[in-house]
């Protein structure tokens, strides 16, 4: 059974949603303004929002643009396999242009969200009594997270706050600055309206913590974004969650990633998956080899794309629990020799596209090595580890129903120990969280903090939660050059605006190099 507070926001969630697809008569309807007589009525509506959100982890998505484009993963072409028109290689070596299909479903993500805000914001304005006003703030406390994605993604794009548009409307570029100082502002107006309430009521939902965590990744990436640093401001959001008592890290990092992860004492706000009622989290069949169905039984024959970088590999130690997975059977990546649901080794008969593995009968067995040969076209079939830390579930159809942690407590203290470096590289209290997190993974503490081991301990903690193109970027590795990829321009550091948006509205302007 899933736990009461998940079921309690897909209550909420399909208290609209379910019913939108039906055509009933009626002989009276209600008029909006008699509607929103109560709270109950504004959380039944609410829940269109963040529908949206569930598109977060599809293939080609945010999560998709994230890891193919950082040192974590890439989608390497198997012969005849994966070529895909050769996006995620272009992705992967930093080539990209404006016309990649990741970027149109990234924009179209960010701003159907924003319109159904938009939409939303409005209904509740015109409806405006004792309850309207907490909702809205919800309302534009999630808008402006889709915002700061585009901040963060594409840099230059419009600022839609209104639903009712005139007809042929389009909207015009605002230069990141001033797109960083409309988050910014929504963000500080509307978070301290919001409950502080950590429940059932409010899983899966924006509550203060969550507004929180992203003026804490907005300042953060604020001297990325502006020019400015903005470290003191991060200190202070991180410390709102802390001061807040309603987090704590779980002693078993895995606790946060399981199937039945609604209970983690970690997570801050989540996407909540469910395999039956709320579907888009498609990792299991983005990252398993085909034979892979053999090892969880899945419904669905996994399609073998996505696999990890040799280098996040080999940066863990042995004795890492995210490594070795502690309790759990598998870490943050599967690797080595792979076996069905009755421990016999795993094999696959094709001819081509293997190293030279160990053989079960005439058939080559699957060892999910971490040193992939290439990027393409003869990439090897089990070639690289694959993305495990969300566990699968025995059993899976082709989505999951683990809730994806768009924040998490640890994050909130490496952001502020990172913050703190910033300040005074010597900081004993930024060194102590850092530890906090090296702690519960099982590894020895570090003696100070550097550049090189803040960036790496985020990429052990945060891989594969789409943290990682920040990052790199905030840590000024994004353009260096890693396996199969070679030092890029300056520029690839925004995404370019889709080439099809540009068509549509000539009122956009094109980022610089593309």
């Amino acid at each position: 059974m899933r736990h009461i507070n998940k079921i309690l926001f897909l209550a909420l969630v399909f208290t609209f949603t379910a019913c939108s697809d039906l055509e009933p008569e009626f002989t009276d309807v209600i008029p909006e303004e008699n509607y929103f007589q109560n709270e109950a009525a504004f959380i039944s509506a609410l829940g269109s929002a963040y529908t949206n959100m569930y598109g977060f982890m599809n293939h080609g998505q945010m999560f998709s643009l994230d890891v193919t484009s950082s040192d974590e993963a890439a989608v390497t072409h198997k012969g005849p396999d994966w070529e895909d028109g050769g996006q995620w290689l272009r992705m992967h070596r930093h080539e990209f242009f404006d016309g990649e299909g990741v970027f149109g479903n990234v924009w179209n993500f960010c701003y159907g969200g924003i319109n159904t805000c938009n939409r939303l914001i409005a209904t509740f304005e015109n409806a405006a009594n004792e309850n309207s006003a907490a909702f809205i703030a919800e309302l534009r406390v999630l808008r402006a997270y889709y915002y700061l994605i585009l901040l963060d993604v594409f840099g230059n794009v419009p600022i839609i706050e209104s639903f009712d548009v005139p007809e042929g409307f389009l909207p015009s570029t605002e230069n990141r600055q001033t797109v960083f100082n409309f988050v910014e502002s929504e963000l500080t107006t509307q978070v301290p309206l919001l409950t502080d309430e950590v429940s059932s009521a409010t899983y899966g939902r924006v509550n203060k913590n969550a507004g929180q965590a992203m003026l804490a990744s907005l300042y953060m990436n604020a001297e990325v974004y502006t020019g400015s640093a903005r470290w003191a401001d991060a200190i202070a959001a991180c410390d709102a969650i802390i001061n807040s008592g309603a987090y704590s890290l779980e002693s078993n990092y895995f606790a946060n990633f399981a199937v039945e992860n609604s209970g983690s004492s970690e997570n801050i706000w989540v996407i909540p998956y469910d395999n039956v009622n709320a579907g888009g989290f498609n990792l299991v069949q983005m990252t398993l080899h085909y034979e892979s169905q053999k090892t969880f039984s899945l419904v669905d024959q996994p399609w073998n794309g996505y696999c990890v970088l040799a280098d996040l590999y080999h940066s863990f130690e042995d004795d890492d629990v995210r490594l070795t997975g502690g309790s759990r059977a598998y870490g943050v990546m599967l690797h080595g020799p792979q076996r069905d649901v009755n421990g016999n080794l795993l094999t696959d008969d094709a001819d081509s596209w293997y190293p030279d593995n160990e053989f079960e009968g005439d058939a080559r067995v699957v060892v999910f090595d971490p040193e992939i040969n290439e990027l393409a076209p003869n990439a090897w079939r089990d070639g690289g580890a694959r993305l495990s830390k969300y566990e699968y579930e025995i059993g899976s159809p082709n989505t999951m129903s683990n809730d994806f942690a768009l924040y998490r407590y640890s994050e909130v203290l490496m952001n502020k120990a990172e913050a703190m470096w910033r300040m005074d590289n010597s900081s004993a209290e930024a060194l102590d969280m850092v530890n906090m997190v090296r702690e519960r993974a099982g590894v020895a503490p570090f003696a100070s903090l550097d550049a090189d081991n803040l960036l790496a301990e985020r990429g052990r903690e945060l891989c594969f939660e789409a943290k990682r193109r920040a990052d790199l970027i905030r840590f000024d590795k994004w353009s260096e050059a890693w396996w199969e990829k070679a030092p890029s321009d300056e520029n690839k550091k925004l995404m370019p605006i889709p080439a099809d948006q540009i068509t549509l509205n000539s009122n956009l302007i094109q980022n610089p190099g593309y």
